[in-house]
């Protein structure tokens, strides 16, 4: 298992090089770049002239341009050269890589900070949706699939499938609206806060008192993601116990006299987990960079997501390829984990084994 994981981490180097090698060739051929944007802007505000130093002599006194014949092409290409674009694309791809092999990511074109700044501020906002609602997902759905597989056809398994239906028809961005109008200061009670995860002034408080505060604030946008994430798992575990509770194995196991329990705990699990294990890494990055954007907007929460959104609409280029970066490179470590929890579920499996 030591050998299969190090080469797994050793893939991980032209798979993550790959992966920004064609996502920044497509960003090539994109219209409406940095650099358009910033011509757009001084076309309609002369007030961005200072940006460009002295050739900027084209705008007039008060701000406005005078351009009824179009932009200076010293302006253009000072522009150009404020975003790096006066390089060839291969030139500015390896200084790009270079850097992200030092961790430095750049800075970002419309924001003054680096892109190494930005991720950090908004990571703790994306570890706090992501880890509690994958945690919850996983602990509430696991529990219910099994007890809807045990009791298949009962009226616990038709009022729960009735919970899980409503699951997957409300999306987690409406159900996120539907708990601001109840809870949170909407048309009914005031029970939440409505933005950030923390209340002003907390961090004078004692740490139980901020503790508390944090999981008062965490409770309306965790339970939006859970809401919406643990239907399609607690599918995937029920379908998962029955097909295997009814295998020739388990019959044998009861014939021998093993309880119940035994059998579905020391026989059926490991074989049943399997494809649940497998996709808790998937599951696990969707809730943390994608399924969390839209909630991240109803609660004002400024996390990883929003921040990737807001990069691609700007085409702010650090910034999206930053975040592509990290992104990338925690899913691919996440499906070694994956690897890794599936020799943990059922030893037998042997990655190293060869037919």
């Amino acid at each position: 298992m030591t050998a299969y994981l190090l080469r797994r981490l050793l893939l991980v180097v032209p798979t993550l090089f790959g992966i920004i090698a064609i996502n920044f060739a497509v960003i090539q051929f994109a219209p409406g770049g940095p650099v358009e944007q910033m011509i757009a802007e001084l076309r309609g505000k002369g007030d961005l002239s200072s940006r460009l130093g002295a050739s900027a002599s084209e705008f007039g006194s008060g701000g406005s341009y005078r351009g009824a014949r179009g932009l200076d092409p010293h302006i253009v290409a000072d522009i150009r050269k404020m975003f790096g674009f006066d390089k060839p694309p291969l030139t500015r791809f390896v200084e790009m890589v270079e850097g992200y092999l030092r961790l430095d990511f750049g800075r970002s074109f419309f924001r003054d900070q680096t892109v190494l700044q930005l991720i950090l501020q908004k990571m703790p906002v994306s570890i706090s949706l992501g880890l509690w609602s994958t945690l919850l997902v996983y602990f509430i759905s696991i529990p219910l699939g099994i007890a809807k597989a045990v009791r298949n056809g009962s009226r616990f398994d038709l009022a729960t499938s009735a919970m899980v239906l409503t699951g997957y028809a409300i999306p987690s961005f409406l159900f996120a609206i539907l708990l601001v109008v109840l809870f949170a200061g909407g048309s009914f009670w005031h029970w939440f806060p409505l933005r950030g995860l923390t209340s002003d002034g907390s961090a004078a408080w004692s740490l139980p008192a901020r503790i508390a505060d944090y999981a008062w604030h965490m409770v309306l946008p965790t339970v939006a993601m859970v809401a919406g994430g643990f239907a399609s798992l607690t599918v995937l575990t029920k379908n998962c116990f029955l097909e295997e509770i009814g295998k020739q194995y388990t019959v044998t196991a009861r014939a021998k006299g093993a309880s119940d329990r035994r059998v579905l705990y020391g026989h059926v699990f490991r074989n049943a987990m399997l494809l649940v294990v497998a996709g808790f890494p998937q599951a696990f990055i969707g809730i943390l960079f994608t399924s969390a954007l839209l909630v991240e907007i109803v609660f004002s929460l400024d996390g990883l997501g929003l921040l990737g959104f807001q990069s691609a609409i700007q085409r702010d280029y650090p910034v999206m390829f930053g975040t592509l970066y990290i992104f990338t490179l925690l899913g691919l470590l996440m499906q070694i984990v994956g690897d890794t929890l599936y020799t943990i579920v059922d030893p037998r499996i042997d990655f190293e084994a060869r037919r």
